[in-house]
């Protein structure tokens, strides 16, 4: 026996698509010359994405999975995949096909004949996207690189396939709140990028709500920047140096004109402004406070209820020692 390869899939209420990325995902691998081990991760689905689990692998010895107490998110999922992946190589992959498994032969020549440690994936299109989220994942993309030395490349995906050398920086890095795609850029290594343009979901509704996008994009920039650390520092220096020049300002008026009650609307304005800027800064002090506090607490990342793993490892250690 060879190579082989864990196809890493995160599932959260995948009922409508399961089957359907299982059967496709087959048919693909079937023309690889490795082995290969599904190793799917139930976060917490209320639906019947468990049960369908149970019924492949009981029909694939090839399919293990891993099944959360309740729903933990797509990143300590992915960090579960990791950690009970057993191949030599590991790719990540969504269950909704918006992954292509069409690429893995690409992803797979890369990293065992080209000398890649990792191939990433980016999409390249936002086709099918609604034009609102479109911009805003642009701009977070722009923000995140200008203030952060850890590289994310815009459109990239969590579609990853890398060689147990990659896999085991990435279980090094073990804080309580992840943000992958920071996380894949800042361990380096050799790295590919493989393009192609978005793919709307094969069936089911996304679980990612704007809101939802916005609180990933906010743990990323604390996760990977202190830049807005820095800016509530700028914000202080700037609006003190800005009193300043108005206490002079209405010291001078007032010996030369004589009229030092005029003018409140506009000077009520200036306080409801500047105390804004306070809670804002504030506000940023606060978001790295909690993440600190969060990281103390040495919580688990996931918690388990069941799982089917081990057969396939077996199986593979006992024919490389035969």
């Amino acid at each position: 026996m060879g190579v082989l390869l864990s196809l890493v899939v995160p599932a959260y209420n995948e009922e409508a698509v399961l089957e359907v990325f299982y059967k496709e995902a087959k048919e693909i691998t079937a023309g690889i010359q490795v082995d290969i081990e599904y190793l799917f991760v139930d976060d917490g689905s209320k639906d019947s994405t468990l049960s369908i689990l149970h019924k492949l692998s009981e029909i694939d010895e090839c399919v293990h999975y891993i099944s959360f107490s309740r729903n933990f998110g797509k990143e300590a999922a992915i960090y579960a995949g990791l950690e009970h992946a057993q191949g030599d190589l590991v790719a990540i992959m969504d269950a909704d096909l918006q992954d292509p498994p069409k690429l893995l032969p690409q992803m797979l020549k890369a990293v065992m004949s080209e000398g890649y440690d990792c191939v990433g994936t980016r999409r390249i299109s936002r086709k099918g996207e609604p034009p609102v989220r479109s911009f805003f994942a642009k701009l977070f993309y722009k923000l995140i690189n200008k203030m952060s030395k850890t590289e994310v490349v815009d459109g990239a995906r969590d579609y990853q396939l890398m060689n147990r050398k990659v896999v085991d920086a990435i279980l090094s890095m073990g804080e309580y709140n992840r943000f992958s795609k920071g996380i894949f850029g800042w361990v380096g290594y050799r790295k590919k990028w493989l393009e192609y343009e978005n793919i709307e979901r094969a069936a089911g509704e996304t679980k990612w709500s704007f809101w939802k996008l916005f609180l990933y994009a906010v743990d990323g920039v604390i996760a990977f920047s202190t830049t807005p650390l820095v800016l509530s520092s700028v914000f202080g220096f700037l609006f003190c140096f800005i009193a300043l020049i108005m206490i002079i300002a209405i010291i001078i008026r007032t010996l030369v004109f004589g009229d030092p009650t005029s003018g409140w609307p506009s000077l009520a304005c200036i306080v409801i402004f500047v105390a804004g800027i306070q809670l804002f800064c504030l506000g940023i002090l606060g978001q790295y406070l909690a993440k600190a506090y969060l990281e103390t607490k040495k919580r688990p990342i996931y918690l388990v209820e069941e799982a089917v793993l081990g057969k396939i490892k077996d199986k593979y250690n006992n024919t490389k020692t035969s």
